[in-house]
């Protein structure tokens, strides 16, 4: 769905259309709350600010708009348009699959799809031990505090290089632990991948549809 959406021209409205309606029925068949997935999306809005703001000042073209000194094209607009439309889309069907599927289901499955597994295992790492450094940080942030510590002032950042540089050295000494416990454990390279799942007769039913939906918004720029 994401190369799909990603290889559309940017000037076929109707394409767009067809995804983001498809997405939004998903939406809607997955039971999660719209304002769930909105907060997520907005995740990328700034960077995509970021990128896109200048682009109708420096696509080129012929200038349609004037700001003063600046001028504004079609060709500007039209970048513009295909950077946020294809991010959007793209960040909430990435939203819907990381919301409906659990992570551990989600990266076996990458393992049976032949994905490398220096990747799978770097993520699951850092799925599962990220929320232990929030918490190490969490609890330094507190002790910072209590000692009267807010950090207003520019000559106080010297305390927040030191807090980054214990967080490093802390994580990298738990790191060591963990990898000592798992070997010990017998880890040998993969984790386990639980319950053994198969095609069901629904599944390939929303495979069919979530591809025959996908083709529709490029057919409708090739019959055009």
């Amino acid at each position: 769905m994401v190369v799909i959406i990603v290889t559309t021209p940017p000037e076929e409205w109707w394409a767009f259309a067809i995804y983001a309606c498809f997405l939004g029925a998903v939406a809607v068949a997955s039971r999660l709350p719209f304002t769930f997935i909105l907060k997520r999306m907005l995740i990328v809005v700034p960077f995509v600010i970021v990128v896109a703001i200048f682009l109708p000042f420096t696509a080129g073209g012929e200038a349609i708009y004037h700001l003063g000194p600046l001028a504004v094209s079609k060709e500007g607009l039209l970048s513009l348009w295909n950077v946020t439309a294809k991010s959007m889309l793209a960040v909430s069907s990435m939203v819907l699959l990381s919301s409906t599927t659990p992570f551990p289901h989600l990266m076996h499955a990458f393992e049976r799809l032949h994905v490398p597994s220096f990747f799978t295992q770097i993520a699951s790492f850092m799925y599962r031990y990220l929320f232990l450094i929030v918490d190490e940080a969490q609890r330094m942030k507190r002790a910072i505090e209590a000692r009267n510590y807010r950090g207003r002032w520019l000559w106080q950042s010297k305390a927040i290089g030191n807090v980054i540089a214990s967080l490093f050295l802390r994580s990298q000494e738990r790191s060591e632990r963990v990898y000592q416990a798992m070997c010990a454990r017998g880890f040998e390279g993969s984790f386990p991948g639980g319950k053994e799942s198969s095609m069901r007769l629904r599944d390939c039913a929303f495979t069919a549809l979530t591809l025959g939906c996908a083709l529709a918004g490029r057919l409708v720029t090739i019959w055009k």
